[in-house]
């Protein structure tokens, strides 16, 4: 009996020791490696982590890029605000200013005062004043504007300044990274970020000419941004910013560097932009199909003549109204915008021919465009 209970007692001491090994020998295969960085069993946990941590990098490389283009631009960004007088408005008094005040956005382009900024801006203003991100205020005169192309150059006078860097739009990529820079509701310098939605937009200005190659993006706008810069993420201006389609949301438009340089370097030399006309106010008509088919035309659509101007290039070649514009020079016209490309300042003062249709006959009228001047638009569109 003695015998049986010494060992039933050593079976137990046997079977606690085994328990013990055991334990220790969960805690040495699961306990330790997560204290050792065993990779062999910890792969899981540190997967996660290393996702983690390349969502925080790229997040963190978008906003310090966007960061490092703002800090680069900022300083040559400028809040423009402009007085108007109103013309035909009530007699001025207690409740009535004979004055408007507008705000607007534009930039330093050039060290010695030259600004960037929208025809709509300062377009007829009686005084442009600009203001620094510094907090500097200066009077700015107006350099010249193209209303056909919603761009205008003013100068401030002054010591050196910060110059933005222009970029070159033409190589952007949709998709790109852009940033934009303004001062909307007059809260200065305002940076909103996007990407290049589209290029090679068309936009029609208030002059009636249509602007192209514009720059469509996503990156915010509001009323304010007006002339204000976008840049790509290394800090290079690629356009003007310009307008914003309501209520849409997300659809923004900016005019190209590559024009605005163009448009830019014939205001500071002549304080506008040359262009021909030949007087002729039209609207787009559908030809009919058996005048097609009877003259073998290369369009099935032209320009219906609804207004003349006065000795007007297009009056003097015989060019009467009701006649249907299909061709100028060698250039097939199907539309007033066809049309107006044409009249540039190399057409001025040159010999070319009109093509019209009158009463079926087809007719060619030789013509030759004359400078544009400061007119507004015409009935209902012009060239």
């Amino acid at each position: 009996m003695r015998s049986s209970v010494g060992y039933t007692q050593r079976r137990l001491r046997k079977w606690k020791n085994e328990r013990r090994k055991d334990g220790c020998s969960i805690i040495m295969t699961q306990v330790l490696p997560l204290m050792t960085n065993d990779t062999s069993t910890t792969e899981e946990p540190l997967a996660l982590t290393t996702n983690v941590n390349a969502e925080a990098g790229l997040l963190d490389a978008y906003s310090q890029a966007v960061i490092k283009a703002a800090e680069k631009v900022s300083p040559a960004v400028v809040s423009i605000e402009v007085h108007k007088a109103v013309r035909n408005g009530p007699t001025p008094g207690p409740y009535f200013s004979p004055e408007m005040h507008g705000n607007g956005s534009g930039f330093l382009f050039t060290p010695d005062g030259f600004i960037l900024t929208n025809s709509h801006v300062v377009h007829d203003a009686s005084k442009i004043e600009v203001a620094l991100t510094d907090g500097h205020r200066f009077q700015a005169e107006l350099v010249g504007d193209d209303p056909d192309t919603d761009l205008a150059v003013i100068r401030i006078a002054g010591p050196t300044f910060v110059a933005a860097q222009l970029g070159n739009s033409q190589a952007l990529r949709v998709g790109q990274l852009v940033i934009a820079l303004g001062n909307p509701y007059g809260f200065q310098c305002t940076v909103t970020a996007g990407v290049v939605s589209a290029l090679g937009r068309s936009l029609r200005a208030q002059s009636g000419r249509l602007i192209d190659n514009l720059i469509q993006t996503d990156a915010a706008l509001n009323p304010g941004n007006s002339g204000g810069p976008l840049v790509t993420s290394r800090g290079e201006v690629i356009g003007v910013n310009t307008a914003v389609i309501l209520p849409a949301q997300g659809i923004c438009f900016a005019i190209a560097m590559s024009t605005a340089q163009f448009v830019a370097a014939r205001l500071i030399k002549d304080g506008k932009v040359r262009r021909s006309y030949i007087g002729v106010g039209g609207q787009n008509v559908t030809l009919p199909r058996r005048v097609v088919r009877f003259h073998n035309l290369l369009t099935e659509n032209g320009v219906l003549v609804v207004s003349l101007e006065p000795n007007s290039p297009a009056q003097q070649a015989g060019v009467r109204e009701g006649d249907i514009v299909i061709g100028y020079g060698i250039n097939v016209i199907a539309s007033i915008d066809d049309l107006q490309r044409l009249m540039t300042e190399e057409q001025v003062g040159v010999r070319s021919s009109i093509t019209v249709l009158r009463r079926g006959e087809k007719l060619e009228l030789p013509i030759m465009p004359e400078e544009a001047g400061r007119q507004p638009a015409r009935l209902p569109q012009a060239a």
